[in-house]
């Protein structure tokens, strides 16, 4: 095991059951149970297969002879004749009929969008998880003020529940893409070599009636409402970009999350999780780097950049089929998934234990509201102390520059609210400048706002799918 590579999705950041999903197990015993649907199928339909040769192959689906599948594969060149030979050993009466009329893709595009199914629907059950799990998380800071920032540089406050929704928006609209995705999959169907169909036809002697009832038997089989109604002898590689496409969206979304709690954790305002015995540094031994976040950010950048993978497959397929989607795909959905799997356990992981900081926020708010508030300073003079504007406007722009000057040369406080309480051109007392650059006065709509979102959009989700909610897998590293 560890004198040979092995993929860091696996032993590193994706769950057991986003591996199952991708597992040699699940993928060799889907054939044998597309073979197994075809053959019943065509046996419904008229064909001379037996019950005898069917009882044969339910009997071994899950018992797979990996090592005669490997020499076959290696005499054949042939990954889907080796393993007709192998379930044709396990079968012996059932061998004439396994494969009858299909071709290789009728098991591997039926079988990868079998999976993809299976991939998408776990997907969706951890996004829901994270997503309940940010919610939580805004409700309970809907009203904690923050400095927000634009171009990271100090803008009007907000509050950190309301900035939680900006992440949490994101995901939702993640699961509309998704939901979308889901309800767009199509099995291949048996669609022949080229897509015709007329090896089927051939063995219906011609009826058109009796191959389409075979694909609809077939798909409801394998629990699908519909087949691809147009194909090559491939299903369209454009399915797979859609697909892509979502998990992207999802890294997308959390590359962003993740770069915010990087961002803020350097302002120590916040910090992710971090275990007792837990390293930050090999050699600066006070470190508590946001090591979770940077992974988030990393993994997302695979997946993003995987998406290339399936557009340059999707525009390169000549004709009816070329066989250079098929390495790429083998590597290129299942690791997309393995990755998005491995995003979303640590972003529940991040957020579900984000610790804050509110006394820090509160420094930072005190530093840079003074001069936030002197529109409202100048508001109140004119209008309630009958001061003159222009006036004291000027007043205002040369104590900012004095305690910008006081903070940036000398690395002083703030003091520009000492400065305009002790000018008498503006009139006002210590009390009265403290109420008018409180941080609450600043926020505008942010708790509202946040209210409402997680009120009329986020809880109705939630609430729809309780069911399907499943809580991320536990981080390995």
């Amino acid at each position: 095991m560890h004198d040979s590579y092995q993929n860091p999705l696996c032993t590193r950041y994706a769950g057991k059951e986003m591996q199952r999903i991708f597992s040699d197990q699940q993928k060799f015993s889907t054939w044998r149970r597309l073979w197994l649907a075809l053959a019943e199928s065509e046996q419904a339909l008229g064909l001379p297969i037996t019950d005898a040769q069917l009882a044969e192959m339910r009997l071994h689906l899950d018992d797979i002879d990996y090592d005669l599948a490997a020499r076959k594969e290696k005499e054949l060149r042939h990954d889907v004749m080796a393993h007709v030979h192998t379930f044709a050993a396990a079968c012996p009466e059932a061998a004439p009929i396994i494969h009858l009329g299909a071709t290789s893709c009728y098991v591997g595009d039926n079988t990868d969008v079998l999976n993809i199914r299976s991939a998408l629907r776990l997907i969706r059950r951890k996004l829901l998880s994270v997503m309940r799990a940010l919610a939580d998380f805004a409700g309970k800071n809907r009203d904690l003020p923050t400095l927000a920032f634009t171009h990271f540089q100090a803008a009007q406050p907000t509050t950190v529940g309301k900035r939680a929704c900006l992440w949490l928006q994101d995901l939702e609209m993640d699961l509309e893409q998704l939901d979308f995705a889901l309800s767009q999959l199509r099995l291949l169907g048996c669609k022949g070599t080229t897509g015709t169909a007329a090896s089927f036809l051939k063995l219906f002697d011609g009826d058109e009636e009796k191959v389409q009832e075979l694909e609809h038997m077939i798909a409801e089989k394998m629990d699908f409402t519909a087949c691809q109604q147009i194909s090559g002898q491939t299903y369209s590689r454009k399915q797979d970009f859609a697909v892509l496409q979502v998990l992207s969206g999802i890294a997308q979304s959390a590359c962003k999350f993740a770069g915010d709690i990087r961002l803020l954790s350097h302002l120590k305002e916040l910090e992710e999780p971090f275990e007792n015995g837990q390293i930050g540094s090999s050699a600066m031994a006070y470190k508590r780097n946001p090591m979770r976040s940077e992974r988030i950010a990393a993994l997302a950048r695979y997946v993003m950049c995987d998406l290339q993978n399936a557009a340059f497959t999707a525009s390169s397929q000549w004709l009816e089929r070329t066989l250079d989607d098929s390495a790429n795909r083998r590597i290129a959905i299942p690791e997309a998934f393995l990755a998005c799997d491995g995003i979303l356990n640590l972003y529940e992981n991040v957020i579900s234990g984000l610790r804050l900081f509110p006394a820090v926020m509160q420094r930072h708010l005190r530093e840079e509201l003074p001069f936030l508030a002197t529109e409202n300073i100048l508001m109140v003079c004119v209008k309630e102390k009958h001061g003159d504007r222009q006036l004291l406007h000027e007043r205002l722009r040369l104590h900012a520059i004095a305690a910008a000057e006081q903070i940036k040369v000398y690395g002083g406080d703030n003091d520009l609210l000492r400065r305009i309480e002790e000018d008498p051109a503006f009139g006002l007392t210590a009390a009265e400048l403290e109420e008018l650059a409180h941080p609450a006065a600043f926020t505008g709509m942010a708790g509202s706002q946040c209210t409402r979102y997680l009120d009329d959009v986020i809880k109705p989700i939630l609430e729809q799918n309780q069911a399907e909610i499943q809580s991320a897998d536990e981080i390995n590293v």
